[in-house]
C-alpha cells in the first residue's frame, strides 16, 4: 500500500477522531485534522516514529486535542471595546489598589495563624506553585497529612476572617 493510499484510506478516521474531541478542546474539528496532519507529516520529516496505522493516528489526535486544550485556556480573547489590555481584567488604579489591600490583609492574617499554619499557607500561596511532595519536605512533614492540616489552618483563617469582618447588626443588617 502506498502512503498515498494510506492516507486515503485513514482520512474518514481521523475526520471522525477530530469531531469526537475537538467539542472538548474548544476548537473547530477541521482546525484539529490541520494540527494532526502537521504532526504526522514532520514526525514523519522527522523518522523518528514507524510508518502510520490507525493507533498512532488516534494517539497523535488525542495529543493535539491535549495541546489544543491548554491553549484555549491559557488564551484570552481581545475586546478592543473594552479598552483594557487583555489577560488583566479590571486594570484601573482603584481596583489594583484594592487587590493590593487585601492582598496584604490577607497575607497578615496567615503570619497571625498559630503554630505551622503559617508557613504551611506561605508555601501554598507561594508563586512558584510547589507540589505537595515538595511543601512535605519543605515542612518536614508527610505527604499524607498535608491535606488534613491544610484544612485545619483554612478553617482557622476562615474563623479569624470572619471574626475581624463580622456583621455590624444582628442579621447582618446595616442602618
Amino acid at each position: 500500500m502506498t502512503p498515498n493510499d494510506l492516507l486515503t484510506a485513514l482520512r474518514p478516521l481521523l475526520a471522525a477522531e477530530c469531531a469526537a474531541e475537538a467539542p472538548a478542546a474548544g476548537v473547530e474539528a477541521a482546525d484539529l485534522e490541520q494540527d494532526v496532519w502537521v504532526r504526522l507529516l514532520s514526525e514523519r520529516a522527522a523518522r523518528s516514529r514507524p510508518a502510520l496505522s490507525a493507533l498512532r493516528l488516534r494517539a497523535a489526535v488525542r495529543a493535539e486535542a491535549r495541546v489544543a486544550r491548554r491553549r484555549t485556556r491559557r488564551e484570552v480573547p481581545y475586546d478592543p471595546t473594552a479598552g483594557e489590555p487583555p489577560g488583566r481584567p479590571g486594570s484601573c488604579v482603584e481596583q489594583a489598589v484594592l487587590a493590593a489591600e487585601e492582598g496584604r490583609a490577607l497575607r497578615a492574617a496567615v503570619r497571625r495563624l498559630p503554630g505551622r499554619c503559617p508557613r504551611l499557607l506561605s508555601a501554598l500561596l507561594s508563586r512558584h506553585d510547589p507540589t505537595y511532595r515538595e511543601i512535605a519536605g519543605e515542612l518536614g512533614i508527610s505527604q499524607g497529612s498535608l491535606g488534613p492540616v491544610r484544612s485545619r489552618c483554612l478553617g482557622c483563617l476562615r474563623r479569624m476572617l470572619t471574626a475581624e469582618v463580622a456583621s455590624p447588626e444582628r442579621g447582618g443588617k446595616e442602618r
